[in-house]
């Protein structure tokens, strides 16, 4: 089962909505998916493993204009004007099934993934989260309790997000029917805000007539381009709207996620380089920073421009331990001047890995709030993309340089460079099917239309030999090496907006790592790179069955594996 928002409305040649502004013929409504079912070669693809077969093409129905919306005023993908922030078309997979991929973490400090009901994100699969209720794994399969449920992973050591506030307890209650839900009805809503919500009539059959216990409910959220957020449950078509007109912040959504270990708390990236924490069950308050703004390192900030000081890497706005959780936020952290374009927490809970139009990865203990563990920065351009290998190992980045980046988490360093992409990367998973303790396998795709698979083992990484011609990096953090001044003018050009400069940015700080050039760093090529759409294409994820991928014009293709039927 998976989740999806539709593609950016399409508006006809001549219409009121185009660029001329010549009014015509009203935009065409789809109001149904479409589903077909291309054959031939070039609806497949060899790896070493098989053939690849394209299952079906699912192309989602384009939403007609919001009354709000205002019209396109030039479509031309150059013009400098600025544009409405756009993800194309997103996914969600939520897994309900009764075993886990054969390949996941399972090391000592990680967090039951166990739910009542199945958790999702819209932007990637959900994280598993902690329930008192039992049920049901959007990760990790069905768990029958938090204690004796197979091949689960138990809480461990690892503390919840705000361990030691009481004032975060949740008020668990064992009458799943009391639990808090949300407030509004879909179907008897006169917002403007919502316009259509389409969901598979028989979903609330299919969950409750499951062999085994059902889930109780699959909490889904959404975040927007006006920073509005909804909190939104499809059996029982109910909603609720959050940050409404951004009391909290305005700024577009740019990402957003369950916390591991949290049935209520969701992590919300945005576009002005914040980082805010939401309780699902909370109301909004206005937010004012608290006076105490701490740095990572824990001295006062002192700047009072609510921003990311030169020299330092994070404010603390609001913090997780706070006294004043009466309402939302439940914390607030400004890490950077320009947008988060991803985030991902690690395997073991413990780290959040985020990324930024700056250019920048920032590896974070966000347990403790008040701990950046590492610093580094793209070859070129911003970081766009970030996910972790399923040990927990490595964590993988792709950007604007084409690039996708192997850093290793443990020695603090960039191991690798993959290179196959021609435009962006926007998108990466990892193959948990064809992963093992030796070898990880996990795909890309790109703003090219290709879709690429990678295989890497640490025996890939190894240091080439120096070249004659050494190639300098063009975007080095001011400062930190000779060699990035050298390499191009746009050293410091790059990073003007960034909020990182100064002093503390070179290697001295322990933190921040100074750019590798590309002689100095193997380049992996992929073991299959295909164009699989004429769009750019922006999310991909795996199954036990198939790879499936979408892109920003709305089509939604399944890829069989080799040996499954269509």
């Amino acid at each position: 089962m998976f989740i999806a928002l539709p593609p950016p409305p399409r508006y006809p040649i001549g219409g009121p909505y185009s660029a001329t502004g010549i009014t015509g013929i009203v935009p065409m409504i789809e109001t149904n998916n479409t589903i077909s079912n291309p054959t031939g070669p070039e609806w497949q693809f060899l790896v070493g493993e098989g053939t690849y077969v394209l299952k079906e093409d699912l192309h989602l129905a384009t939403p007609p204009p919001h009354p709000s919306e205002a019209p396109i005023v030039n479509p031309n993908p150059l013009a400098t004007n600025p544009q409405s922030a756009s993800v194309g078309t997103t996914m969600t997979l939520v897994r309900i099934q009764s075993r886990p991929p054969p390949f996941s973490y399972r090391g000592p400090a990680a967090t039951t993934l166990s739910l009542g009901g199945a958790s999702s994100s819209m932007d990637q699969s959900g994280d598993g989260r902690y329930s008192t209720e039992g049920g049901m794994s959007s990760e990790d399969g069905r768990a029958p309790s938090t204690s004796d449920a197979p091949n689960s992973i138990t809480m461990g050591s690892t503390p919840a997000f705000g361990e030691g506030n009481s004032l975060l307890v949740p008020s668990h209650t064992k009458d799943v029917n009391k639990r808090k839900k949300p407030k509004n009805n879909v179907t008897k809503s006169n917002s403007s805000f919502i316009s259509r919500v389409i969901v598979n009539e028989s979903l609330s059959r299919r969950m409750t007539d499951r062999p085994d216990d059902g889930a109780s409910h699959i909490d889904v959220i959404m975040g927007f381009s006006t920073g509005e957020i909804i909190w939104w449950e499809p059996i029982s078509q109910r909603y609720t709207r959050m940050n409404k007109n951004g009391i909290i912040n305005n700024t577009p959504v740019s990402h957003i996620k369950w916390i591991p270990g949290s049935e209520n708390l969701f992590l919300a990236a945005h576009m002005d380089g914040s980082l805010v924490v939401y309780d699902k069950e909370k109301d909004d308050g206005q937010f004012i920073p608290e006076e105490e703004e701490q740095s990572v390192n824990g001295s006062e900030s002192g700047d009072g421009q609510n921003g990311v000081k030169p020299g330092t890497k994070m404010h603390i706005n609001k913090s997780v331990h706070s006294q004043n959780q009466k309402t939302n936020p439940v914390a607030a952290w400004k890490i950077s001047n320009q947008r988060i374009n991803a985030l991902a927490f690690s395997p073991d809970n413990r780290h959040l890995a985020v990324v930024s139009e700056d250019g920048t990865l920032r590896l974070i203990d966000y347990l403790k709030e008040d701990r950046l563990l590492d610093l580094f920065f793209s070859y070129y351009g911003g970081l766009t993309c970030v996910c972790w290998t399923p040990d927990g190992k490595y964590v993988l980045t792709g950007g604007q340089d084409d690039l996708i980046s192997i850093w290793s988490a443990a020695d603090s360093a960039l191991v690798a460079r993959c290179q196959g992409h021609q435009s962006w990367v926007s998108s990466l998973a990892f193959d948990l099917w064809r992963c093992d303790e030796r070898t990880y396998r996990f795909g890309s795709v790109g703003e090219d239309g290709r879709l690429c698979l990678w295989d890497f083992n640490a025996g890939m990484l190894h240091r080439p030999k120096n070249s004659a011609r050494q190639r300098g990096s063009v975007s080095g953090p001011s400062g930190a090496s000779p060699r990035s001044e050298a390499a191009s003018p746009l050293g410091n050009w790059m990073r003007s907006n960034s909020g990182l400069g100064g002093e503390d940015d070179g290697d001295g700080d322990g933190v921040s790592h100074a750019v590798e050039p590309r002689s100095r760093i193997p380049i992996l090529p992929p073991v299959l790179t295909t164009v699989i759409d004429t769009h750019p294409v922006c999310w991909l994820d795996f199954t036990e069955e198939a790879i499936i991928t979408s892109c920003k014009d709305g089509h939604v293709r399944t890829w069989n594996r080799p040996g499954t039927s269509i």
